[in-house]
């Protein structure tokens, strides 16, 4: 990969935050990484001056070039090891240019506040949408497809991506599902989505939407369907879920397995 302007990044769970990555990108002299508070500590550590790297904390914002980005409230945890959790901070990013808005959700579970990041910061053109990794047990960290649909709903998305599914397997759901649910969501909800395809580079076109094709196995229909109707029955948490997590703090036990 070339070098690039700026890296985000939403968390430093190890499949966000990955060491050899960020070690061969510490040649790139020209690149500003943006990260939320506290992550800044690691990239020092394996070798990007401090002088690249900005720290921000929800809502505030660094403009580079003519874009503007902005870390987003999200509902999340964070560690590199598990004996020390929730240390520094995760959030989405809304970056915001003169001609087009997009919104990375970062990996979340549902929060009513979700309404706010589009009300102060959108409409976006293209919402990238935490949609896999879920499971009813762990409602506080990843969305299930109809919850990120909703998402999408509520921060005044055009487009929605699905992420975060497809690669690391981190949940007990099929490979297939995340993306037949969000397909099937959608449709009924008349929202628009693309399913991208893995390392093929896409605009976010109305033609890559109109010409987008099922590239992944078909999943059995009725196993999705007991899925979408488990899920519809807690689809939106309890009040305890529906708004971000407290700040990060020492001590704070995660719930996150050990190889996170």
């Amino acid at each position: 990969m070339r070098p690039q302007y700026v890296v985000l990044i939403s968390h430093d769970h190890w499949d966000h935050l990955d060491y050899p990555t960020v070690k061969a990108m510490a040649g790139w002299s020209a690149t500003t990484f943006v990260v939320p508070l506290g992550i800044g500590a690691h990239l020092e550590r394996w070798g990007i001056p401090a002088d690249r790297i900005r720290e921000l904390d929800w809502w505030e914002s660094v403009t580079v070039g003519s874009v503007e980005l902005v870390p987003t409230p999200a509902r999340h945890s964070s560690a590199r090891d598990p004996l020390r959790s929730n240390e520094t901070l995760w959030s989405g990013w809304a970056l915001r240019g003169p001609q087009h808005r997009v919104w990375y959700s970062g990996d979340t579970g549902y929060f009513a506040d979700l309404a706010q990041i589009g009300q102060r910061l959108g409409p976006f053109d293209v919402p990238l949408i935490d949609s896999g990794q879920y499971d009813p047990k762990w409602p506080d960290t990843h969305l299930s497809p109809e919850l990120a649909v909703e998402a999408n709903a509520l921060v005044r998305g055009e487009l929605m991506i699905p992420m975060h599914w497809g690669r690391f397997s981190l949940a007990p759901h099929s490979w297939t599902e995340p993306v037949e649910r969000v397909r099937a969501e959608a449709t009924c909800r008349g929202q628009r989505y693309l399913a991208l395809v893995p390392g093929v580079p896409t605009e976010p076109t109305e033609d890559a939407v109109a010409g987008q094709q099922q590239w992944w196995p078909a999943c059995r229909g009725a196993q999705l369907r007991k899925r979408r109707s488990n899920q519809r029955s807690t689809a939106i948490p309890t009040s305890e879920s529906t708004s971000p997590s407290v700040r990060p703090a020492a001590g704070r036990s995660s719930w996150m397995p050990v190889w996170q």
